[in-house]
């Protein structure tokens, strides 16, 4: 990994490889949820397709990103056909809509790779990223987990949560929540939004979680190659792993939930082999093994 190489950098970088060994699928379309659905989960994620059928799953709700795809901008309506690395290069150069696209793009095509090297993600065991907490352990939350935040403080730990809300800062029954991340340094143990993928904060949060024994990065954006966050320290990443992708495009444009056509995964550091081992790509390049 190349000390100033961003997450986005890498990932750009290992899809270019394996493209270079042949055509990767273009783009044929996006599917949005329905507006009517934006307040529950239903609304959270876009899903775009890629002409093979694979579907990339990324997070709308960032800022103004739904009300500006649903109206056309960022490119949306030149999609169909496009080529698909170009619209994941977006990722890391592109405002929100275009970081949203991107990642989008970078969750298909690295759904793509794993279906061609014939690598399947195996099942998560909890919601909880593996974390295990205990007394004495002190949880770092990057983002506010609401549901989870029980099982932490009903082990006995320690939990402090990293937010960009600044409304939500300051003591809460049994947790604490700041604006300031450099706090994680004091974790040994770190629960990750996916979102830090999409709201440009993921590099720096991960520098800040040197002294974690445990990293999880878990949500239903998180679908792209870990190799990058494994390189920065995470130890587990959970995904949602789509079984039926007709089942999610379906699902959105009737607005009905689209998590009964996938399942929940974890693909731990410890036992995932690393694209370049997977695919033959040659000695890893800077984005770790």
């Amino acid at each position: 990994m190349h000390p100033t190489a961003t997450v986005a950098d890498d990932l750009i970088e290992l899809l270019e490889r394996f493209a270079a060994r042949g055509p990767l699928p273009r783009v044929r379309a996006l599917h949005l949820p329905r507006p009517e659905c934006l307040d529950d989960r239903r609304g959270e994620f876009c899903a775009l397709e890629l002409e093979d059928g694979t579907l990339g799953l990324a997070f709308v709700l960032l800022q103004d990103t739904y009300a500006r795809l649903a109206a056309g901008d960022g490119g949306v309506g030149g999609l169909s056909g496009a080529e698909a690395l170009a619209v994941a290069r977006r990722y890391g150069h592109g405002d929100a809509v275009g970081r949203t696209l991107g990642m989008a793009a970078i969750n298909a095509l690295s759904r793509c790779v794993f279906d061609r090297v014939g690598y399947v993600a195996p099942p998560s065991a909890d919601s909880i990223g593996e974390l295990d907490p205990h007394a004495g352990d002190h949880v770092g939350m990057v983002g506010l987990f609401t549901p989870l935040l029980g099982r932490c403080t009903a082990a006995g730990a320690r939990v402090t949560v990293i937010e960009l809300r600044s409304e939500l800062a300051g003591e809460h029954d049994g947790y604490r929540v700041t604006l300031d991340p450099s706090e994680l340094g004091r974790c040994n143990k770190v629960l990750c939004t996916s979102s830090v993928l999409l709201n440009g904060t993921v590099d720096r949060v991960l520098g800040q979680c040197a002294h974690a024994a445990q990293l999880a990065m878990i949500g239903p954006g998180a679908g792209c190659l870990p190799d990058p966050l494994f390189a920065r320290g995470v130890t587990l990443l959970g995904g949602s792993w789509v079984t039926d992708a007709g089942g999610v495009v379906e699902a959105l444009r009737s607005g009905e939930p689209w998590t009964a056509h996938a399942r929940k995964v974890a693909i731990r550091r410890g036992e995932y082999p690393g694209l370049s081992n997977l695919a033959g790509l040659g000695p890893p390049g800077r984005w770790g093994a």
